[in-house]
């Protein structure tokens, strides 16, 4: 059966791509292998955060991914701080990671320059947690968004450097190479407003970006306002970078292709029509989401018993792997 790993960082709110990209996968993958999920609470703390809110927004993840279809009784979900194993395989990864493939990581240059006070190390070694997190369960597959690539691609040369060095004969002690899977439709949301740019929690505007938890008014709101050009022409391209979002969210709300939504659009007035048309689609789409999402989130003892219980899990299947990485690189007393 085929493994299953993914992380989701509990900051900001999260949004329609987050939910295309990454969300709507997690479900999909708890019937095409064994799932296993968590809230990366330490990706977190490499740049500033308050406490409180840390915690409050590990709760506000977990209830959305609840609400979204996620089920405990399908996956494995748990937070990532609970399972201590993730912390030291980094640091056992260390070993076979070089400081230039850190160094050249476009995510590390982006968030050290936005740091204008302390750029902490925790940044530039956030791509080995990455790999940690993923190598820990030898997981076959990891769903990630098209800007993902460059991350995944350096946790599998780590299980391959790894691999080579202390488990060179191959066999069950190794660690798994995984595999990205990016969406077909949806990999890439951009920005209503900027729409060259990514959608971002932390770049651009509210305008910019449909929230999961939008009412049905704002997000009509925003379709409408979502800059797109001057033709009036509904036809997706590189030169028509607004329309062709639109185009790419109203696909992927629907669950269909591209080709499949601008069919329905064929008799469409102009750009209004698409809008609305993507409006309606997005808020049908979420709506369930949002009423679930209350409840679920107002019962927090209950989120905490279901992260626990995924923790637990969890620390079995990576108890497995860091035994077996300690004994091939020597490290505390063999057993």
């Amino acid at each position: 059966m085929t493994r299953i790993f993914s992380g989701i960082q509990p900051t900001g709110r999260k949004h329609l791509g987050n939910y295309i990209g990454a969300i709507q996968q997690y479900v999909a993958g708890q019937d095409r292998g064994e799932a296993i999920y968590c809230i990366v609470d330490l990706h977190a703390v490499t740049v500033a955060y308050e406490p409180a809110e840390l915690r409050r927004r590990v709760l506000d993840t977990t209830a959305l991914l609840l609400a979204s279809g996620v089920d405990p009784a399908r996956c494995v979900l748990f937070r990532q701080s609970d399972v201590r194993e993730h912390s030291e395989l980094t640091w056992l990864l260390t070993s076979v990671t070089a400081v230039g493939e850190l160094n050249r990581m476009h995510q590390f240059k982006s968030k050290s320059a936005a740091q204008r006070e302390l750029v902490g190390a925790g940044i530039l070694f956030y791509p080995v947690l990455q790999a940690a997190d993923v190598l820990a369960y030898r997981a076959d597959e990891v769903p990630v968004g098209e800007d993902q690539r460059e991350h995944i691609e350096l946790m599998r040369e780590c299980a391959r450097r790894y691999n080579a060095r202390f488990v060179p004969d191959g066999g069950t002690t190794g660690l798994v190479v995984p595999e990205h899977r990016i969406p077909a439709v949806g990999a890439r949301i951009m920005d209503l407003q900027e729409p060259t740019r990514k959608m971002s929690t932390s770049i651009g505007g509210d305008e910019g970006r449909i929230y999961v938890l939008d009412e049905p008014a704002a997000i009509l709101k925003k379709c409408k306002r979502a800059v797109t050009d001057s033709e009036n022409e509904i036809r997706v391209g590189p030169d028509k970078p607004g329309v062709t979002n639109l185009v790419d969210i109203l696909a992927a709300a629907r669950g269909t292709s591209v080709e499949a939504a601008l069919a329905t659009l064929a008799d469409a007035r102009g750009y209004g029509d698409l809008k609305v048309a993507v409006a309606e689609a997005v808020t049908d789409m979420l709506g369930p989401v949002r009423e679930r999402y209350e409840a679920l989130r107002a019962d927090e003892d209950a989120i905490e018993a279901a992260l626990a219980a995924g923790a637990a899990k969890a620390r079995e299947i990576a108890a497995v792997t860091l035994h077996d990485v300690r004994t091939a690189m020597g490290v505390g007393p063999l057993s």
